[in-house]
């Protein structure tokens, strides 16, 4: 089995510059001892965490000038962790979650690219009993709700690891379910609004999706 092809890039965010390891393409598969088989990661689906997806430009993006001053904050779902790193360089207290086995090794490769400290990194999918996680004040995630059974999965996860006041921000491109999801995360006691994100001409299309906030 051939190993796996890479490339590298720089994201820009004003005078901060994020240099990103990634898959070289959605083509690149390897799985040669079947864990993420076992975790019901299909070959179709293995490649999606290591790719730079256009909703996780828009988080990072929206989060490079947050207010982050004393927060714990976690990223769900991190994929390459665009958003975990940029994060990192703004000093934050930043954890990242993803399943996917080799999100955390791709993840510590590119700290070390940015010359940034180690980002706490925990594999975990969101039915896992994970209280030894913790909880947070501001609670981040990017494409998250690829199924349906994700809004309530992904709803009960975040409400486990949220502190009594909390703050979620999860950016949608647009899938269609978002708003069972947000009627999941009024019903826990969360506030909701959401809106366009106002500047999106860093990407090449259009973004067609939301920024949806959430508040207890």
């Amino acid at each position: 089995m051939s190993p796996l092809r890479v490339s590298y890039q720089t994201i820009e965010f004003g005078d901060v510059d994020i240099h990103l390891r990634t898959l070289r393409d959605k083509q690149e598969f390897l799985d040669a001892k079947g864990i993420a088989e076992k975790l019901g990661i299909s070959s179709a689906q293995w490649s999606l965490f290591g790719v730079v997806w256009p909703a996780s430009e828009v988080l990072a993006n929206f989060m490079s000038d947050f207010a982050i001053k004393d927060k714990h904050i976690l990223e769900i779902g991190c994929g390459i962790g665009l958003t975990s790193l940029m994060l990192n360089q703004r000093n934050a207290d930043i954890t990242a979650t993803d399943y996917h086995p080799e999100a955390g090794s791709f993840l510590e490769q590119n700290v070390i690219l940015n010359k940034g400290r180690a980002i706490p990194f925990v594999q975990t999918g969101w039915a896992d009993d994970l209280s030894a996680l913790g909880k947070f004040d501001l609670i981040l995630g990017s494409d998250l709700l690829y199924e349906d059974e994700h809004a309530d999965l992904l709803s009960q996860f975040i409400h486990q690891h949220s502190k009594p006041h909390c703050e979620v921000i999860i950016v949608d491109p647009g899938r269609g379910r978002h708003a069972s999801f947000s009627k999941m995360m009024v019903r826990l006691g969360y506030t909701h609004h959401q809106f366009k994100p106002i500047h999106t001409d860093y990407l090449t299309n259009e973004f067609k999706g939301q920024i949806l906030s959430y508040a207890r």
